[in-house]
C-alpha cells in the first residue's frame, strides 16, 4: 500500500457502472422535477396543456422507480454498499458532523478520517433513499388507487408526494453545492479523482483499497 500520496495519480472513485446509475436517477429525478411544477404551479400550467407533460411525468417516474433494480442488476455490490454504508455510522463520522460547519465552508483538513462516503454523504443517501420510497409509494397511489380512495385520501397521498418531492429538492440542491465547492464533477464524469483529495477526504476508504493498486493511475 502507497502512503504518500502522489500529486501526478488518481484514485477510481467511481466506475462506469454507478456513473451510469446515477445519470439515470439524475435524468428521471429531472423529469420529474420540472414536469411536477408544471402540472402543480399556475405560472407554468400552460405548458401542462395537451398532456405531455403528464405523460412525460410517468416516463420519469417508470424511469426513477427503475434506478434500484437496475443498480441491482448492473453491480449488486456496489448497490449492497452503498445502501448500507448509508444507515451505518461509526465514532468517526458521528465525530466529523460536529464539525459539519467547517465542511460547509470547504474545509476539509483535520476532519476526522472517512470512509466511502463522509458522514454528510451517508445523511444525504440516506434521505434519498427514504423521500423516494416515500415519493413513489405516493405516487402508485395516486396513479392507481384513484377508484378506490376517496378525496380526503387522495389529497393526504398527494400532500406526501409532494412534500418528499420538496424535501428531495433540497436535498439536490445540497448535492449540487458540495460539488461545486469540492470540484467533485469531474470525478463523477471520469470517475477518477487526485490521490491527495481522496486521502484527505476519505482516508479510511483509501487504507482499505487493495495491496496491488489497480485503483491508482497515473496522470500524464
Amino acid at each position: 500500500m502507497t502512503t504518500n500520496a502522489s500529486p501526478t495519480r488518481k484514485v477510481l472513485r467511481y466506475s462506469v457502472k454507478p456513473r451510469l446509475v446515477h445519470a439515470l436517477l439524475a435524468s428521471s429525478f429531472l423529469t420529474l422535477l420540472l414536469t411536477g411544477l408544471t402540472l402543480l404551479w399556475s405560472p407554468l400550467s400552460p405548458l401542462a396543456a395537451g398532456g405531455l407533460m403528464r405523460h412525460l411525468h410517468y416516463v420519469g417516474a417508470v424511469l426513477f422507480m427503475a434506478v434500484p433494480i437496475v443498480y441491482l442488476m448492473v453491480d449488486r455490490p456496489a448497490a449492497k454498499e452503498l445502501l448500507w454504508d448509508s444507515f451505518h455510522y461509526d465514532r468517526d463520522d458521528w465525530t466529523w458532523l460536529k464539525h459539519v460547519y467547517a465542511y460547509f465552508l470547504g474545509h476539509c483538513e483535520g476532519m476526522p478520517p472517512q470512509g466511502r462516503l463522509n458522514a454528510g454523504q451517508k445523511l444525504h443517501h440516506a434521505g434519498v433513499v427514504i423521500f423516494s420510497a416515500s415519493i413513489v409509494i405516493s405516487g402508485l397511489v395516486m396513479w392507481f388507487g384513484k377508484g378506490m380512495l376517496n378525496a380526503n385520501g387522495l389529497a393526504v397521498a398527494a400532500i406526501i408526494h409532494n412534500l418528499s418531492m420538496l424535501i428531495l429538492t433540497v436535498l439536490l440542491i445540497g448535492h449540487l453545492y458540495f460539488t461545486f465547492v469540492y470540484d467533485a464533477l469531474a470525478g463523477m464524469v471520469q470517475g477518477y479523482i487526485p490521490e491527495a483529495e481522496a486521502r484527505l477526504e476519505h482516508a479510511k476508504w483509501v487504507e482499505s483499497l487493495p495491496q496491488k493498486e489497480p485503483w491508482l493511475v497515473e496522470e500524464n
